[in-house]
């Protein structure tokens, strides 16, 4: 799974890495969140959580005035914009914000098949640009207080440095209780696609997000693509070598820790029972 990363670029940042011709990061959005979230959204945030509003990359035809956010204008051209979504889809249909808690990632061998993912999957398409993402290894020797296995927090990026590109799902959630016209009367979400990790990183967890290249990124977001073979070789995709990883502090587990050191390695004089995802060895046994 993909719970946790961090997405450090500002949004002048991103409109330039990934060729962005309209920026509505500005623009009023809902927001599922009970308080003010911190870093204010937008902002670079290196502890990104569910729940929180992250700048995500899509292209879609400009909306018909008084349309809705999910109305498009059919005579407009698309165009790729940058905007602040929701991490967790809620699909069209359900009754409540809820759901999107339990839809923070889709996995990319069932989405074609699943009723919350599949429209989505042939006409909603996204890319949540990132710095590269959080995950826990289990570690094989060492216990906490409880006698529980311990859990290392690893960063893991691109070993080129490149932004990364997690191929990603969104969808409209309309509030009938609220009046057409009204700026809340609609939610716009998103979930993370994650595949089976790469050999090396799979020391870490069995799974990792679906992460693009930049020659799939024009196709992967052009709303007039629904075939459903495109997007079956898109789910299929895996290129292993591309990412590294290093242990982090255990900061990063709690959502209101932010900052860039969250993504600093920590010595290996710290470390207790973590497995090398490169080498296999185990570190502080």
């Amino acid at each position: 799974m993909c719970g946790r990363y961090a997405a450090s670029a500002r949004p002048d940042e991103l409109i330039e890495a990934f060729d962005v011709d309209e920026d509505h990061t500005g623009d009023p959005s809902r927001s599922v969140l009970k308080n003010p979230q911190s870093p204010p959204a937008g902002e670079p945030d290196w502890n990104m959580a569910p729940s929180k509003q992250a700048p995500v990359v899509l292209t879609r035809r400009p909306r018909g005035e008084g349309s809705g956010d999910a109305g498009a204008d059919a005579g407009a051209e698309p165009t790729r914009q940058l905007r602040l979504l929701t991490w967790g889809l809620v699909p069209a249909w359900s009754k409540d914000v809820k759901m999107g808690l339990r839809m923070t990632n889709a996995r990319a061998e069932s989405v074609l098949g699943k009723g919350a993912f599949a429209k989505a999957a042939l006409s909603r398409r996204c890319i949540v640009p990132a710095e590269g993402w959080y995950e826990w290894q289990v570690s094989p020797t060492a216990v906490d207080a409880k006698g529980k296995p311990r859990k290392q927090p690893f960063f893991i990026h691109r070993a080129d440095g490149a932004p990364v590109a997690f191929a990603g799902l969104y969808e409209f959630w309309r509030d009938r209780e609220l009046p057409d016209g009204d700026p809340g009367a609609w939610l716009t979400t998103f979930t993370i696609i994650t595949t089976a990790a790469d050999p090396g990183m799979d020391r870490i967890h069995d799974r990792q997000p679906l992460v693009l290249e930049p020659g799939q990124w024009e196709q992967w977001l052009d709303p007039e693509e629904k075939d459903p073979g495109y997007v079956q070789g898109v789910l299929d995709f895996a290129q292993p070598g591309r990412f590294e990883a290093h242990p982090v502090s255990r900061a990063v587990g709690a959502t209101r820790n932010n900052g860039p050191a969250l993504v600093e390695p920590v010595p290996e004089s710290e470390l207790e029972g973590v497995v090398d995802p490169m080498t296999g060895e185990v570190i502080g046994a």
